[in-house]
């Protein structure tokens, strides 16, 4: 359009228009760059797959809310022990400032911000423990949905063998069974304020005829209710202990692992009702890198992405 061709001119912006020359990084860039300036009080720990699925770890600062002066550090793998190595050449006395580091409940992660935050409070992500309740709910939808397609199977092989039209069921909102436990996935993921007309219809007929997956979903709305709540941590202990019992009466497998799960991490997940903080501008960031990734359709030069990213992100 503009008569440029466009290779050449790719060149010669990463080799004398861009910072990419003179990058004092460049040599390392493709495993690891940290910038100790941007290092705050307050930090998000994460991981996001930045090409061809692979796994780096990335250290944001909470307080520039993945804006400029957001990434502190990103490390290509989740090893805990060459993620701290690199950490650790952040400035130590820098490093003891930091109050607040928010993760999930990988044993990797927390092994991370021990060593190199030592002074930092751990703060388990409330959105990854609702992830597994919301899982949890979805493992039986999509059990009860396999029992559906094998029910409607066997109804379709009899009625070829009898030479008659198949009776399959349909309730009243015109959904098959199958259909209705395949339709009913997003309305499980949300609280019932936030339901269509249709979907209130659609969550009756379902309740009704899998009262189990009704208890599952309250159990989930339930932790759900307790997080978004402004409540203390007090408070919350005792909530959670009602929701325990709650679990343990229900008889579910999957809960009573996430019960499990939670026990495992109780100190740092009720962290977060002291400060509310959750992983969001972490995953803000990452959302951010992986669009820029996708304009860009796809990544060859790893360590030019990196300072590319930079510079397009403000980092």
């Amino acid at each position: 359009m503009y008569g440029i061709n466009c290779k050449k001119f790719r060149r010669q912006y990463k080799k004398s228009l861009s910072e990419f020359k003179d990058w004092t990084q460049k040599s390392h860039a493709e495993d690891w760059i940290i910038y100790p300036e941007n290092c705050s009080l307050r930090l998000s720990l994460d991981e996001v797959a930045l090409s061809e699925g692979e796994l780096y770890t990335v250290l944001t600062s909470k307080i520039a809310r993945g804006r400029k002066g957001s990434l502190v550090a990103i490390i290509k793998g989740t090893k805990n022990e060459e993620v701290i190595d690199k950490i650790l050449k952040i400035n130590r006395n820098v490093r003891l400032k930091v109050k607040e580091i928010t993760l999930d409940m990988a044993g990797s992660m927390k092994l991370i911000a021990k060593r190199c935050f030592p002074n930092a409070m751990q703060v388990v992500d409330r959105f990854h423990v609702q992830k597994l309740a919301i899982e949890a709910v979805q493992e039986l939808r999509i059990q009860y949905r396999w029992e559906a397609i094998d029910l409607e199977n066997e109804i379709i092989k009899q009625s070829k063998d009898k030479k008659v039209k198949p009776e399959i069921q349909i309730f009243e909102n015109g959904d098959t069974r199958k259909q209705l436990l395949a339709r009913s996935r997003y309305l499980l993921y949300k609280t019932r304020e936030k339901w269509t007309e249709s979907q209130c219809f659609r969550a009756e007929i379902v309740f009704r005829e899998y009262p189990d997956l009704e208890k599952a979903y309250n159990l989930s709305d339930k932790l759900r209710k307790i997080y978004n709540q402004n409540i203390t941590k007090s408070v919350a202990m005792l909530k959670l202990a009602h929701w325990f019992k709650n679990v343990e009466e229900s008889g579910f497998k999957s809960f009573s692992t996430l019960r499990n799960t939670i026990t495992h991490h109780y100190n740092d997940i009720l962290n977060y009702f002291e400060t509310r903080s959750t992983n969001a501008a972490a995953e803000s960031f990452n959302a951010k890198i992986k669009n820029f990734r996708l304009q860009l359709r796809g990544v060859k030069d790893r360590a030019f992405f990196r300072i590319r990213l930079k510079s397009w992100g403000e980092c």
